[in-house]
Parts: C-alpha cells; sequence; structure tokens
C-alpha cells in the first residue's frame, strides 16, 4: 500500500477549498450603500429569493427577531453620526436585525459583530426602531435593501420583499 504524500494531500485540500468557494450561493450577497456629508454608509445582505415559499408569517416568522437578510448577519457600517428615524447611531460597525409583525415591524441596531445571522443577543441592542410598513403592488422575487437618497444629509432606508416595504429615514449628523 502506497501513502499519499503530505505535498498531494494539501494540494488536494486546497483545491477542495477553491472549488467549494466558488460554488454559488442560494441568496447572493449583495450591498447597498449611500454617501452623506461626504461619508459612507453601506450595508452588506445576503439577499434570499422567494422560489415558490410563503415568506411573511411563515420563512420571515411574525414576533421573532429576523436576520433581515441570509446567511451571515446584515452589517452597517457608517462613517459618520446618523440619525435612523430619530434615534442616534454613532459612527461604528454594528448588525441590523428586525422584528416583524402583521402590523409595526422594528428595526433592530445591534452592537454586536462579525456573528452568523441567527445568533443574536438581545443585551447588545443600541436600538430598536419603528419602521413604516407599505404594501407593494406585486410581489419581489429577492429581498432588497437599499438607501433611496433625498438631499446631501438624507436618505431613506428602504426594505423590500414579497409584497411588504419597510422604510425608516436617516439623516447624517
Amino acid at each position: 500500500m502506497k501513502i499519499a504524500s503530505p505535498i498531494l494531500v494539501q494540494l488536494v485540500l486546497a483545491a477542495s477549498a477553491v472549488l467549494s468557494a466558488q460554488e454559488p450561493r442560494l441568496s447572493p450577497h449583495v450591498k447597498a450603500e449611500v454617501v452623506l456629508k461626504g461619508q459612507p454608509i453601506t450595508i452588506n445582505y445576503g439577499s434570499p429569493r422567494i422560489r415558490g415559499r410563503q415568506i411573511m408569517g411563515k420563512l420571515v416568522p411574525y414576533g421573532q427577531v429576523w436576520r433581515t437578510g441570509a446567511d451571515e448577519a446584515t452589517s452597517l457600517k457608517t462613517a459618520v453620526d446618523l440619525e435612523i428615524g430619530g434615534t442616534k447611531v454613532p459612527a461604528g460597525s454594528y448588525t441590523i436585525y428586525s422584528l416583524p409583525s402583521e402590523g409595526k415591524w422594528k428595526l433592530i441596531i445591534n452592537k454586536q459583530t462579525g456573528q452568523w445571522g441567527t445568533e443574536y443577543d438581545e443585551s447588545q441592542d443600541l436600538a430598536r426602531i419603528d419602521l413604516t410598513k407599505t404594501a407593494l403592488p406585486k410581489p419581489l422575487e429577492q429581498f432588497t435593501i437599499e438607501f433611496q437618497k433625498t438631499s446631501p444629509e438624507d436618505a431613506t432606508l428602504v426594505l423590500e420583499w414579497e409584497t411588504t416595504k419597510l422604510s425608516v429615514p436617516v439623516r447624517a449628523r
């Protein structure tokens, strides 16, 4: 019996890692960006698709904290102090979660960063902010987050999926 050389084993492991890293994700990872007062604000998130599933109230259960995307926790990075829905958010890095319900939704700004999306620690919440909820005219297949810039220091943060649109004003301080 012949034993594989350590170099061959390392090459096989490296090739396997490269191939698995190239597999497309079911939920592509995307970025929402805006520049307010000359400073960047970025949200990185996994963008899941409906793929024939019921989303609101099922995949995104009401009354439970949701990762607000897919895979890794959704991150918010801001180089400028913000006011989101009237709540002060200092410049820095955060994780975004949400608390859905049939009526009102809350955006959760959490100080813990770098975790998997389902690892939520309520004691790390910086704020829970009311979101404005409206209905979309037709279902949207992919979950999206975007900033709609309204002035050099203002934008609206918009989250949309299925037939739900959520929004909150954002202002650079």
